[in-house]
């Protein structure tokens, strides 16, 4: 070996382990996987965006790096690639400050695009500074802009061709950033300071008619998703469907068609692994209820949080209750899960007692005992202490003792109870039973309590070939007695499966969506179901069953 190539290998050598320690110095800064989206918009109570920039980084360049000076930039904790670039990331950066620290001379953002030219040729506004990724950003050097409307108050990043922007005061850019990403990236800023959600407080109409839809396993992406076992017309499958629009577009007619008080999201809204961005699914779904003004609450199934990229419950709960119309929480802290509440629905006005009481709770996912109890998780002891001593605490409450009409109770999980399984103990009406119950192995005997407080329907999703109701017999005469079988309720109702990007199959299936009409008047609750078809069959109503009649559970 001559002495110059012994050098040239040296210095080779020296570069890697140079290249080595840069890049893992790098990747202390990057996400990890567990934390990319258990992030908030960046913005502060009282604080002002003052600049806004992107940094691309690459694996292959050692001298680049995806954090710029922490003491004066402020990174959103999204990869712009969402982690699927090629050796690359890219992260929107801002810097900001508390507004009684501005000074004289600084500037403050009022304007934000996305442009392949100066926006200003077009809207005329002078002063517009590039920014990679086709990013613009205007500043204003008037101090006293800070508290205007214009002032950019907050930044944040969504994902998808289908990006919508529902928050208030929220507007995301016309283009996307111009970055090789796939799905797209697109930035959105709030300007002005944050307003208050509004608070919805669902209450019975004037002919004492009270009507829910329940939504379950739309298991939205981040982008447009991909269809699976999708049907056109003449019941043939479709090939080459967008999942996300084709829900959302069934979701928005029954809406307009059925005009629900209100909707239930009863879990699975995300498909995790294909959510990379669980925001971006969620405002998706928040955006058409937004528009119409229409109070929703929403609960958890196994998929929302599934994968290692997942946005927690925690997270996800923080944002859907900060929504407007917004009727979601996450519960007390001590109970297991997240989203074990309830909800009132008043009289009609002027009235302030409770007609009708509505109880989530969180099934939770996968089981904690595989070995001994395989598949599915279940409802836990502390939620079902909690349950019971919410609905006697409710009981004897004044808004609840003093309702001169029949109080009626009705609870949401996500996956079916063990008793909804149990074919031989069951009467079953009102649609079909397609496929196996993946119900828990583990009974905890979440039924009886709710048997015990009075709850007449419990309505679920997860199995969504099955659409049925069932309910459980009291007790079986013997041959030669007269007496009629007794009834055991409450009555249990899958929704049945209403999104493109979750399994369908079966011998070929049609999504669909329940509703629940309740009459305070009568003590009845009537539900049916809202079928996704083609053509003419778009709104087709199907499987009228009454459940309950002067309060009471019939077969």
């Amino acid at each position: 070996m001559t002495r110059k190539l012994r050098q040239l290998l040296q210095l080779l050598a020296f570069a890697g382990v140079i290249f080595l320690f840069l890049f893992v110095a790098d990747a202390r800064y990057r996400v990890l996987p567990n934390s990319l989206h258990n992030h908030l918009p960046i913005h502060h109570a009282g604080s002002v965006i003052t600049d806004i920039t992107l940094a691309t980084c690459s694996s292959a360049n050692p001298l680049s790096s995806c954090r710029l000076d922490p003491d004066k930039w402020h990174r959103i904790e999204k990869d712009l690639y969402l982690n699927t670039g090629w050796l690359q990331s890219a992260f929107v950066h801002v810097q900001r400050k508390q507004e009684e620290q501005l000074e004289d001379d600084d500037k403050v953002v009022v304007g934000v695009a996305v442009s392949k030219v100066n926006p200003g040729s077009s809207d005329g506004e002078k002063g517009w500074e590039s920014r990679s990724g086709g990013l613009w950003v205007l500043r204003s050097a008037k101090r006293h802009d800070s508290d205007s409307s214009r002032v950019v108050t907050a930044v944040d990043v969504l994902f998808g061709a289908d990006a919508v922007e529902p928050r208030q005061g929220w507007t995301v850019a016309q283009l996307p950033l111009q970055i090789s990403a796939d799905p797209t990236a697109w930035v959105t800023v709030r300007q002005g300071q944050p307003k208050a959600a509004v608070a919805a407080k669902p209450r019975v109409s004037k002919n004492g008619r009270f009507k829910i839809l329940q939504v379950s396993d739309m298991h939205l992406s981040t982008g447009v998703g991909k269809c699976r076992d999708a049907i056109g017309p003449e019941n043939r499958p479709v090939k080459n469907c967008e999942a996300d629009p084709r829900t959302l577009d069934f979701l928005e007619r029954i809406l307009d068609d059925e005009r629900p008080d209100l909707v239930i999201l009863s879990g699975d809204q995300v498909e995790g692994p294909a959510a990379r961005d669980a925001q971006s699914a969620i405002l998706k779904f928040a955006a058409p209820l937004i528009e119409r003004k229409i109070p929703y609450a929403a609960i958890f199934g196994n998929h929302d949080d599934e994968s290692g990229y997942a946005m927690s419950r925690e997270a996800q709960m923080s944002l859907i209750q900060s929504l407007p119309y917004s009727l979601s929480k996450p519960g007390p802290d001590n109970v297991d899960g997240v989203g074990n509440y309830y909800i009132e629905v008043l009289a009609p006005s002027p009235s302030q007692h409770s007609a009708l009481t509505i109880y989530l709770l969180d099934s939770h996912g996968l089981t904690p005992d595989e070995k001994n109890f395989p598949g599915y998780d279940w409802v836990k002891q502390s939620q079902i202490e909690w349950f019971r001593s919410t609905a006697t605490e409710l009981k004897a409450a004044k808004a609840h003792a003093k309702y001169t009409h029949i109080h009626l109770d009705m609870a949401f999980i996500h996956i079916p109870l063990p008793e909804l399984g149990d074919r031989e103990n069951l009467v079953v009406k009102g649609g079909s039973w397609k496929e196996g119950v993946t119900a828990p192995a583990f009974n905890s005997h979440f039924f009886d309590a709710l048997a015990q407080e009075g709850v007449v329907a419990v309505g679920c999703g997860h199995d969504h070939a099955n659409d049925y109701c069932g309910l459980r017999p009291a007790a079986q005469p013997d041959q030669d007695s007269h007496k009629k079988t007794t009834h055991h309720g409450p009555w249990m109702c899958y929704a049945g499966g209403s999104g493109f990007g979750g399994y369908m199959g079966y011998g070929g299936v049609h999504r669909r969506m329940r509703l629940w009409e309740v009459d305070t008047n009568a003590g009845r609750i009537m539900t049916w179901k809202r079928v996704e078809c083609c053509g003419e069959d778009m709104k087709r109503r199907i499987d009228d069953v009454v459940i309950v009649e002067a309060g009471h559970v019939v077969a």
